[in-house]
């Protein structure tokens, strides 16, 4: 395929002069003359440089490369129909869709701009995190910065002791049941040949504990929306977790807050200053 720089570029200038600041959870300010976002701005959520994201909508440079017009995809806040056409513009066929896409919804993306206070993520149905706000960062750590099997919470569960450090000891037997039983379901769904069933081979490989709960073979065990963490820093939070599916892409916003006025609601404020000392 070929690159159509007039049809690149102006799609481009149209979906950045179409974006407000507040639907990618940036400030407006008071001295904003621009109709839409800044081109600087795009490409800060787009994560290159203003140099490069400029030369595109001046029909000019390299042809960008499928990972590059993927993230601007992301920037923008792109429906799947609109990453699509993006991709060809680009010269490059599209991704897949559905549960291997890893492109997020921009009604999640929108809530999830809108959580600046909260603990909240994005995860993919194999438990990979694609998106966390920066209370949520503070809360769980960095989960995004993972690789390879390792990306899944489920994967790391049986194979990093390191990652149960986080949960009431009390919650541990629960959990493991429940990573195995929706990694079996997910299998079921995907089939053979899907990554979930190449993160069971591996486990099934590695883990001893997760053989075992394997070949209980259960299906639909689920854990408690009450989730008991225990932070290095501000010691127990007892949270609730709310959860958005966004069923065209198989992706999870995951929400947790605590009672107003509780200590664990005042073990978050505390934590959203930590965050921002660090």
């Amino acid at each position: 395929m070929l690159i159509d720089r007039p049809g690149l570029a102006a799609f481009l200038r149209h979906r950045r002069e179409s974006l407000q600041p507040e639907d990618v959870g940036l400030p407006r300010g008071r001295r904003r003359r621009t109709s839409g976002l800044r081109r600087e701005e795009v490409a800060a959520l787009c994560h290159m440089s203003t140099d490069y994201y400029a030369r595109l909508e001046r029909e000019q440079g390299p042809q960008p490369s499928e990972q590059m017009i993927a993230s601007i995809a992301q920037g923008l806040h792109l429906s799947l129909d609109e990453r699509d056409h993006l991709f060809r513009l680009a010269g490059h066929h599209p991704p897949v869709r559905g549960p291997s896409g890893e492109h997020i919804g921009p009604g999640l993306l929108r809530i999830l701009d809108r959580l600046h206070d909260t603990p909240a993520e994005i995860v993919t149905e194999l438990g990979e995190t694609l998106r966390q706000t920066p209370l949520g960062v503070a809360l769980t750590g960095d989960r995004t910065q993972y690789t390879g099997p390792a990306r899944s919470i489920g994967y790391r569960w049986f194979t990093d002791p390191s990652t149960r450090d986080l949960y009431a000891p009390e919650d541990h037997s629960l959990l493991s049941r429940s990573y195995a039983s929706g990694l079996r379901q997910v299998v079921t769904l995907r089939g053979p040949g899907s990554r979930a069933a190449q993160y069971a081979d591996l486990l099934l490989a590695r883990s001893e504990e997760f053989r075992g709960l394997w070949n209980e073979h259960e299906i639909g065990v689920r854990p408690s929306d009450a989730k008991r963490f225990v932070h290095p820093e501000v010691g127990r939070l007892d949270l609730h977790c709310q959860t958005l599916y966004d069923q065209d892409q198989s992706h999870f916003l995951l929400v947790y807050t605590a009672v107003p006025g509780s200590e664990s609601y005042e073990k978050l404020q505390l934590l959203s200053v930590l965050g921002t000392l660090r």
